[in-house]
């Protein structure tokens, strides 16, 4: 998914032992562990006038992790990918050193009727000796997830290592994505040696409940204190847990590019405007560098 200028930075509160936020990045925290953005697509409504069309865009120095919820897309990319994602399966890409791609909605939901799209791309930099290997794409269904129940909880461990578990998405950094759902009752988490790094709480149905304070769905939550994160799960509840082990250096982002070094993304900037970036073959759309 291209990020056309769309990260805005929401108000950030302070409620105690965490941040509170409506986007990743936001004010007062720039990445949660080797995670710097989290868009969130929809839940919207598409067909037979509106669908989702994302052309060719570039991406250099990070993974996109693609995870819907409802709906389905059709990834294309340089390398000659083709894979229609569905809910609750993975799509891992790894940009390295530069990578074209376009996401779409498939032909076969383009007939007539109405679907709901819902889903999150997510944006992984790589380590800094990784930033230049050569781009990859990994998809892997739901049933390939290592899933489990915590009383009234299910757990999916989406990607990375947690609670004594790995996910088989080949990540290159210390990392995890949990997702979590509740039903009737209430679901106390405890992720204290359970989960290493940075911690954040996205609340994507139902609320959850930190410090005293309850927080509805549409926040993101950033423990302050690593390695530990306490908070209560209300009935009919969705969260995504991501974090992991923050990077020594600083990242800098500029559209779709992310990179440890400042000199790579104004060559990407200038190659991608100059159409010498690694182009798709069988694609002649184009999403412009902003502002050109």
């Amino acid at each position: 998914m291209s990020n056309i200028g769309l990260i805005i930075e929401e108000r950030s509160r302070d409620i105690g032992d965490f941040l509170v936020g409506r986007l990743l990045p936001f004010r007062k925290k720039r990445m949660i562990g080797p995670f710097i953005f989290i868009d969130h697509m929809g839940p919207t409504q598409l067909g037979p006038e509106k669908y989702m069309d994302v052309d060719q865009h570039p991406h250099i120095g990070l993974s996109t992790l693609t995870f819907m919820l409802e709906g389905e897309l059709l990834h294309e990319d340089g390398l000659g990918t083709s894979q229609l994602i569905k809910p609750g399966s993975v799509n891992w890409m790894v940009a390295g050193k530069g990578v074209s791609h376009t996401e779409r909605t498939p032909n076969h939901l383009r007939n007539g009727k109405t679907f709901t799209a819902h889903g999150y791309q997510i944006w992984v930099a790589l380590p800094k000796e990784l930033e230049d290997m050569d781009p990859e794409f990994h998809h892997f269904d739901q049933e390939e997830l290592p899933k489990w129940l915590d009383g009234e909880a299910s757990f999916t461990l989406v990607a990375g290592e947690g609670y004594g578990k790995k996910s088989p998405v080949p990540v290159h950094s210390h990392l995890f994505m949990i997702e979590v759902k509740t039903k009737n009752g209430t679901h106390r988490l405890d992720a204290e040696k359970q989960l290493k790094g940075e911690i954040g709480i996205c609340v994507v149905e139902g609320n959850i409940t930190a410090c005293g304070e309850t927080v509805p769905k549409g926040n993101i939550l950033v423990s302050k204190v690593e390695d530990s994160c306490k908070v209560t799960l209300g009935p009919n509840t969705h969260v995504l847990l991501f974090g992991g082990e923050p990077y020594a250096e600083e990242r800098h982002i500029y559209w779709n590019f992310v990179s440890s070094d400042k000199d790579k993304i104004e060559k990407a900037k200038t190659d991608w405007a100059a159409k010498t970036f690694p182009m798709m073959e069988n694609d002649d759309s184009y999403v412009p560098l902003p502002g050109s």
